[in-house]
């Protein structure tokens, strides 16, 4: 039986941020329908990563390529149109916008345009709440609906690949444990995730693979479940009460 290739592959890549380095010789490999975690304190690298590869800052070196092609010399939307989506910090949704002209927008990337009922019908699956409020102002949710939107737009684009960004931060409690289902029951739906996340524990819950990073650097990479059980992990980036 042959291995298969990875999804996505990233080779020695190294950004600067003027003449400050903001990554050093990082390389990573997802293969298809993981989830990948990078974790590390802030500053480390970990959002650059994604940026760099949906092109939002570029490279001083290296390469990056998905599904076998090279892509880091593509501009960002050729790149969401190959099939990878960006939910950045901040989620980055319309506010002024409805809720259902918000995910029309992500639809503009999907490479199969005529699926785009079947794709809004799944949202609405996936997020009752969003049904709920379709007609509504993005401006009016709350943080978690937000994210959620910020997850069902990505999701109309038709994703092989997700970069998600901090989907956590900000969040109350009984919507992080609701976002971090989502982001598996996604997944589990075909979509490879790599997931940047500062609640380092639940992320290693969720995560096939993890990578720990620290200022641009590349210091430990595995299972998750093994890095979240590794004494110098869990003191570093999960707090003494996981000991």
């Amino acid at each position: 039986m042959s291995t298969p290739s990875p999804l996505l592959t990233v080779a020695e890549i190294r950004v600067h941020y003027g003449v400050i380095p903001a990554l050093t010789n990082v390389s990573l490999e997802i293969m298809p329908g993981q989830i990948l975690a990078l974790i590390g304190a802030n500053g480390a690298g970990k959002s650059t990563i994604l940026r760099s590869i949906s092109k939002l800052v570029p490279l001083s070196q290296g390469s990056i390529h998905f599904q076998g092609e090279l892509i880091s010399q593509l501009p960002p939307h050729q790149i969401a149109r190959k099939g990878i989506s960006h939910v950045p910090e901040g989620r980055g949704i319309f506010l002024n916008l409805t809720v259902e002209e918000n995910l029309d927008l992500g639809a503009w990337a999907a490479q199969n345009p005529k699926t785009y009922d079947d794709d809004l019908a799944t949202v609405f699956e996936l997020f009752p709440r969003l049904a709920e409020r379709r007609k509504q102002s993005a401006g009016t949710l709350s943080g978690g609906e937000q994210q959620m939107l910020a997850l069902g737009r990505a999701w109309m684009s038709q994703p092989r690949l997700l970069l998600l960004d901090e989907p956590s931060l900000g969040l109350a409690p009984q919507f992080i444990e609701r976002i971090f289902e989502l982001i598996q029951d996604i997944n589990r739906r075909g979509v490879t995730v790599l997931l940047v996340e500062q609640n380092a524990l639940q992320a290693l819950e969720i995560a096939h693979e993890a990578i720990v990073l620290e200022t641009g650097k590349v210091v430990m990479k595995g299972n998750a479940q093994d890095l979240a059980k590794s004494d110098a992990i869990r003191r570093a980036y999960l707090g003494g009460e996981y000991l």
